[in-house]
């Protein structure tokens, strides 16, 4: 506080010299200056009376400890928004690695679809080469049994116009009468 009164007194000292100048004298109320020299004195000592250095201080002491509050409490949500980041970063590493894991095991099963496409493939491919090879057997054995049958029908044209040729009618009745018992048992 002494402080402040010589700081306050010094003040006043150098804003008091312009009175020393004034051609009235300098203790005169004729002189402007020294009034509001006096004025200025009487106000800084009312303001030192009634305390108001005190009230400053004090607000700004309040103040400076609301600072300080407002900075920890910063400070606190800035360690919390850590922890959180710190945690958001954990999951979002958890969610990568699942990620690629979900990929890595979509792969595999494609690639294992893939390969049972392939072997079903194959096996229909094999099952309808062999349809095939069946059918074109089937074919080629009809194709035989059909010159097959054509060359006995054509033998048996040829033979009957040879015996016919060589033979008298009463061996054709003959064989006719031979051939008619023969399918009768046949065929019963």
């Amino acid at each position: 506080m002494k402080n402040l009164h010589k700081y306050t007194l010094a003040a006043v000292l150098f804003s008091a010299s312009p009175v020393f100048a004034s051609k009235d004298g300098l203790f005169s109320l004729n002189n402007t200056d020294f009034v509001v020299s006096i004025a200025f004195v009487l106000f800084i000592g009312v303001l030192v009376y009634l305390g108001v250095p005190k009230l400053v201080g004090k607000m700004l002491d309040d103040r400076a400890d609301a600072i300080k509050t407002e900075i920890d409490e910063a400070r606190a949500l800035q360690e919390e928004a850590k922890t959180i980041l710190a945690s958001y970063e954990r999951k979002r590493k958890e969610v990568a690695e699942q990620s690629e894991g979900i990929i890595a095991s979509a792969k595999e099963e494609a690639q294992l679809a893939a390969d049972a496409a392939k072997e079903a493939l194959k096996a229909t491919i094999a099952r309808r080469l062999q349809a095939a090879t069946d059918q074109i057997q089937s074919a080629q054995d009809a194709a035989v049994r059909e010159v097959k049958d054509k060359a006995v029908t054509i033998a048996i044209a040829v033979a009957g116009d040879v015996i016919a040729s060589n033979m008298a009618a009463k061996d054709e009745n003959a064989l006719i009468d031979a051939a008619i018992k023969d399918v009768g048992v046949k065929l019963h």
